[in-house]
């Protein structure tokens, strides 16, 4: 799931062009076994595979079938058209493919595009052998037709503050202003796609294009808010699922509308209580810091958190540069927001204990940069792939969260609701509710957006698949889901961090296993993280942590790798 938080200085980004087919068929209302996409050889620099490149043309909106009482089968009504970036890894054994494999990152606003391109390290062998991976960018999402609302990231300047999540009255009347800021840009230049960037339209676009590489059934893995995209997909076409995996999975009655009338005063982020699962990992970092071998923040290590905590809350911390000029005041939003951070992916925990005992002695500019770099290079943060143009970083994450989700009207209740998750849950009850505040005024909305029930049983089973200590998308999240879809198992991986991504051989085994053979792990299992952070054993494999970073860095949203900077 995505957290939205501001910094002052934006993340540098390679450009790398994209040299994919930019035309589109249209696709008829129909089914159609033919190719609707025109493919064109594509990021064959990156030796990564041997990728293609096109893009689909969809309807900007889906006109309902006879009064509308359908909320899935939609009509194509010769409408303005959209265009849906793809791209796919073809399979390696020709001869035995099964069909296409869609997968989804995450965000909302995570590009499927950027993400496939890390296919090899994400699924195993026979799973590449037998599926062609298919990425796209959701619809109003980067190399998609956008939701655009400047001209160049040159003009986001506004929106971006000091600090991670605002703490005091100041701090939220800044907050609120930069809110508005993309709230006024987005009501005048966002156009019409700003109103059809739901979740159940991106489903809708899902099922086009499913058709579009003529399978008669869907197979998807979906992470993080991916796994709404599929509790969506399932619900909306149930007897199209031939294999649909979720993975660090969302509350969908949450995500929507919470339960009663929760959404009147509790913004969806905090409905979530993501605070909840990210308090409790970060808890396992101390148990695991204290117990193990070679934590550089140990012994006591829940204790000093606690005493840097308040100690940049009263003096932060100015790192400079080698000249001695001031770069950024590292405060305690920051501290907190790397620590959210560090919590996504386990094998940078040695890195960051070492960064934080830094920061507790207080140590020269030059080896708190270096700490800082390096804690930041093993949790995989650093550049992303972008196109040439424009990459809609700020405007994506709430033209669909907005879109889908019921939220109270007035920012009294973020600041209510921030600072009560704060004392129930620690540190992470402000930054997980302020992330959706943008929604409080948002200008879009979406008619067709789907907000349940749901509940509909599959044609074909649905593997759930949640961490027990995930900082984002907590394991209560796929406990629910798998209870409310009739058809679907759980797999439980005991494991630290945002979704089983190559945290657990077990857990790949499994997934591979009812990819290719549709076959269920047994009722009840659990799968073990390879590698315990910190355990002796673990310290060997710290150098392979680092091959595996950017396809898990991949989840973790743009605007938390900024704040972290």
């Amino acid at each position: 799931m995505g957290i939205r938080s501001r910094l002052g200085a934006l993340t540098c980004v390679v450009v790398l062009v994209l040299t994919g087919a930019l035309g589109a068929v249209g696709f008829a209302a129909g089914e159609s076994n033919s190719s609707q996409i025109a493919w064109s050889p594509c990021y064959r620099e990156l030796n990564l595979g041997e990728f293609e490149c096109g893009n689909l043309s969809v309807p900007l909106v889906y006109s309902q079938r006879d009064g509308g009482q359908d909320q899935a089968e939609r009509r194509d009504d010769g409408g303005a058209r959209i265009s849906i970036a793809v791209v796919r890894l073809p399979a390696s054994d020709r001869q035995h493919r099964i069909g296409s494999m869609f997968i989804n990152p995450g965000g909302p606003g995570g590009s499927g595009v950027d993400f496939a391109l890390f296919a090899s390290f994400l699924f195993s062998p026979d799973v590449l052998a037998r599926f062609d991976v298919v990425g796209f960018d959701p619809r109003g999402i980067y190399r998609s037709t956008q939701l655009r609302c400047f001209n160049s990231s040159a003009e986001w300047a506004p929106y971006f503050t000091t600090f991670a999540f605002p703490s005091n009255n100041e701090e939220e009347r800044g907050w609120i202003a930069a809110d508005r800021f993309l709230d006024n840009a987005c009501a005048t230049r966002g156009g019409a796609i700003r109103d059809h960037m739901s979740t159940a339209n991106v489903a809708r676009d899902l099922d086009r294009l499913r058709a579009a590489v003529g399978d008669k059934q869907l197979t998807y893995v979906g992470y993080s808010y991916g796994s709404y995209l599929g509790v969506t997909y399932a619900n909306l076409f149930p007897n199209r699922v031939r294999a649909l995996i979720v993975d660090g999975v969302l509350d969908p009655i949450a995500w929507a509308t919470g339960v009663g009338r929760e959404s009147e005063t509790i913004p969806f982020s905090t409905r979530l209580r993501s605070d909840q699962g990210a308090q409790a990992t970060l808890q396992e970092f101390f148990r695991l810091c204290d117990s193990g071998a070679g934590c550089a923040f140990a012994p006591s290590s829940a204790t000093r958190f606690a005493e840097l905590g308040e100690r940049l809350k009263k003096e932060p911390i100015l790192f400079r540069d080698p000249t001695g000029q001031v770069v950024f005041e590292f405060n305690y939003s920051l501290l907190i927001a790397n620590t959210l951070g560090a919590m996504y992916g386990s094998d940078s925990w040695p890195s960051f204990a070492e960064f934080l005992a830094f920061l507790e002695a207080q140590a020269g500019p030059e080896d708190l940069r270096a700490a800082l770099a390096a804690f930041h290079s093993s949790l995989g943060v650093g550049p992303r792939l972008a196109d040439p143009d424009y990459r809609n970083q700020i405007e994506g994450f709430p033209g669909v969260a907005c879109s889908d989700s019921d939220n109270p009207s007035s920012y009294t209740a973020w600041s209510k609701q921030g600072a009560q998750a704060d004392k129930r849950f620690g540190y992470f009850g402000r930054i997980w509710t302020w992330a959706s505040s943008i929604c409080a005024e948002w200008p879009g909305s979406d008619q067709d957006r789907y907000i349940g029930p749901f509940t509909r049983s599959t044609a074909n089973p649905v593997l759930v698949v949640g961490n027990n200590f995930d900082p984002a998308t907590r394991y209560q999240g796929a406990v629910t889901v798998s209870g409310l879809l009739p058809k679907s198992r759980l797999l439980t991986v005991h494991g630290w961090g945002h979704t089983s991504i190559l945290l657990s051989a077990c857990a790949t085994a499994a997934v591979t296993a009812y990819l290719v053979n549709q076959a269920l792990p047994a009722t009840g299992t659990v799968c073990e993280q390879d590698a315990v952070p910190f355990a002796p054993a673990a310290l060997s494999v710290r150098t392979a942590a680092n091959t595996i970073a950017n396809p898990r860095a991949a989840l973790i949203p743009d605007a938390l790798t900024r704040a972290m900077r």
